[in-house]
């Protein structure tokens, strides 16, 4: 039985957390903590009754000495971090410091720059290993799952990979014009960056949302999907040997595309600052405090989501293709957790992660990404606590 400090406190956190009452015989008890104490206590009050212990703190994840301040009071065996990509850094140096295991679901990303990419988190490994402290990196669906599903493919359907394609489709409707699904900053930073995607050792950056086509996915029909830039293609790249493409794409619909085009086009996407009434502002920024928090959106939201891998390769000397993928929907994710699917196939994979570790299946002294590690038993792990595999052996294969 373990403790674990979950940072954050929106609506991927409160999955964790849920999530992480639900496995007592692990969580023995958890630490709810954030810069809004409020939100926190209210998901403690929610979970408070179970055989995990719940609690909530205060914290400024900026802060590293407030991180390992905390730490020291708490003592957990492992922190989760779910707040933003901007804080991975000084949570790290916080558990460096405490000799914690670390967890998070997304790469560090400075603040001041629309760029993410592992080299920063990955410069850590030589000091968590001497510390003798396990870092998980990207712990969510993706990067997460669909890492565990490359490496659960690579270990039981083939020889070789040569291809990949990840296609995260999301069908649900908020009923809102304009809303991001999960936090709006790192959402529209992300989708305004340049595509990139891997061919024959190198990266090559494509226009934003220059790249599109249409896919027909299981349960949830037809959808027109762009290539993005996504962090899992720099692992999968390195750890998924001998793979010589892989594409990450995401759909959108069209009204989604046109707001978020006006929206760029009279500067509100901006994450440069500029001087409003005498002090600044980031226009990005302010954008995020106008639009719906994604926590809220989960009473709303119908239909459902579908990611997954579709890998192209060898198996016995033969072309082989297959598709494993999760259908999640939206509302019997509320039902459950009072959470959208997009938080709730973020933050079940957060917990079984954490389980990993915590249970001693995942645990090295290091810095890891997921597809490094033995993938049956976190497969085995999504089929039980919410996300099962479905599979298909003769995919319709992106163009």
């Amino acid at each position: 039985m373990a403790k674990a400090l979950i940072i954050g406190a929106g609506g991927v956190a409160g999955v964790v957390a849920h999530k992480c009452c639900q496995v007592p015989e692990v969580f023995e008890e958890i630490c709810i903590a954030s810069r809004t104490l409020s939100k926190c206590e209210a998901l403690r009050d929610k979970l408070q009754g179970g055989k995990t212990a719940v609690s909530a703190e205060r914290l400024d994840a900026d802060d590293t000495d407030a991180v390992i301040s905390l730490i020291q009071r708490f003592n957990p065996d492992i922190v989760i971090n779910v707040a933003l990509p901007y804080q991975d850094l000084t949570i790290m140096d916080a558990c460096l410091a405490t000799k914690t295991d670390y967890l998070d679901t997304a790469n560090y990303e400075p603040l001041d720059t629309a760029k993410f990419e592992y080299k920063w988190q990955w410069d850590y490994r030589e000091r968590f290993e001497q510390a003798g402290i396990t870092a998980l990196l990207g712990s969510g669906f993706d990067p997460g799952v669909t890492g565990v599903y490359a490496a659960y493919a690579q270990k039981h359907h083939f020889d070789e990979i040569h291809e990949i394609d990840i296609l995260d489709a999301n069908a649900g409707d908020h009923g809102y014009p304009f809303a991001t699904n999960f936090n709006p900053e790192i959402n529209i930073r992300e989708i305004t960056a340049n595509g990139s995607y891997y061919q024959d050792g190198r990266f090559i950056e494509t226009e934003p949302m220059s790249v599109m086509q249409s896919y027909d996915f299981p349960q949830i029909g037809k959808k027109d999907i762009y290539l993005l830039h996504h962090e899992e293609l720099e692992s999968l790249a390195i750890n998924i040997k001998g793979v010589k493409r892989i594409r990450f794409w995401m759909t959108f619909s069209q009204k989604y595309l046109t707001h978020l085009k006006v929206l760029e086009n009279v500067g509100m996407t901006s994450i440069e600052p500029i001087d409003f009434e005498g002090r600044q502002i980031v226009p990005l920024q302010f954008l995020k405090a106008v639009l719906p928090d994604p926590a809220s959106l989960g009473a709303r939201t119908k239909g459902k989501t579908n990611i997954g891998c579709i890998f192209r390769g060898t198996k016995d000397g033969r072309p082989k293709n297959y598709y494993i993928y999760n259908v999640c929907d939206h509302e019997e994710c509320y039902r459950e957790v009072g959470s959208q699917a997009i938080s709730y196939t973020t933050g079940v994979p957060a917990m079984i992660g954490a389980m990993m570790i915590l249970t001693g299946k995942w645990k090295k002294p290091g810095v890891f990404n997921v597809e490094e590690f033995d993938p049956d038993p976190f497969m085995a792990a999504l089929d039980q606590y919410g996300l099962p595999k479905q599979e298909c052996f003769d995919p319709k294969l992106p163009e």
